[in-house]
């Protein structure tokens, strides 16, 4: 897999209540594209498409987990759209979304709807 010593380090001393989660989304989303990569940004697992960062977890202290959609550390300018078929999307601006993923039922249920919407951003950020 595309997972950084860094990512495989972090993921051997992670201490969260949904660690098995956080790995079942690594695993699902890097098997999804060969383009896709995996590392550590914000201090949590993030992914890269292409070598730029754009979704990054959030493990919440209270134990529940968020996909922050982002178009790197800084909000652009310039028109940007994009269309959340699944409803999971929160946007935080019109370029930053999040996914909140409140328990391990909610993951395995919309497992399939994180990946996609996942991809699907990657491709729609790219530069």
């Amino acid at each position: 897999m595309r997972m950084t010593r860094e990512l495989e380090g972090y993921m051997s001393a992670l201490n969260h209540p949904m660690r098995a989660e956080v790995e079942t989304i690594l695993v699902a989303l890097l098997s999804s594209d060969a383009d896709i990569a995996a590392g550590v940004k914000w201090n949590a697992p993030s992914f890269t498409w292409k070598g730029e960062d754009r979704v990054t977890f959030r493990l919440h202290p209270k134990g529940w987990l968020q996909l922050i959609l982002h178009r790197g550390a800084r909000p652009r300018d310039g028109a940007f759209t994009f269309e959340d078929p699944t409803g999971l999307i929160t946007w935080l601006a019109k370029d930053r979304g999040m996914i909140e993923l409140k328990d391990s039922a909610t993951v395995a249920a919309q497992l399939s709807s994180i990946v996609a919407i996942s991809r699907a951003w990657m491709l729609a950020t790219a530069d």
